[in-house]
């Protein structure tokens, strides 16, 4: 019985000694990931977001998260991204995800805009319509 507790113990430390996992991971594709987001004056935002810079054959991508809060106290995930070819930003509530391409930027507000749905931005507020429905959404902190 001891013999076999041994044996037991050697073997689970040998595999565990055996297997070691790479903590490198594909380093040509992540460039940075960073908890931080900040603003067109280079301060750091104070909402909390997420955001994951991606260098793919010298193509840069940008995505940056954020979670924003309805009027009605709802909680909905935003995704802004940036590439060479287009922005867009994808709005997602009770598993439910909108995508609009950016269609312009003005005054400091950006106007994302598909079919008959709109999203404009300024600043913390993201505003939402679609038809006759309005719904303001303001960034928040997790």
């Amino acid at each position: 019985m001891k013999k076999g507790i041994l044996v037991a113990v050697g073997l689970t430390a040998l595999s565990l000694i055996s297997c070691k996992k790479a903590e490198g991971g594909n380093k040509s594709i992540i460039k940075t990931d960073s908890s931080v987001v900040t603003d067109n004056n280079g301060k750091i935002d104070s909402a909390s977001a997420s955001s994951t810079i991606v260098d793919v054959n010298g193509k840069r991508y940008e995505k940056t998260d954020f979670v924003y809060k309805a009027t009605d106290g709802a909680l909905v995930k935003v995704v802004f991204k940036n590439d060479p070819k287009e922005s867009t930003v994808a709005i997602t509530s009770n598993k439910k995800t909108f995508t609009l391409p950016k269609t312009e930027t003005k005054d400091g507000e950006t106007i994302y805009k598909k079919d008959d749905m709109t999203a404009r931005v300024k600043g913390d507020s993201l505003h939402l319509e679609q038809g006759n429905n309005v719904i303001e959404l303001k960034r928040t902190k997790i």
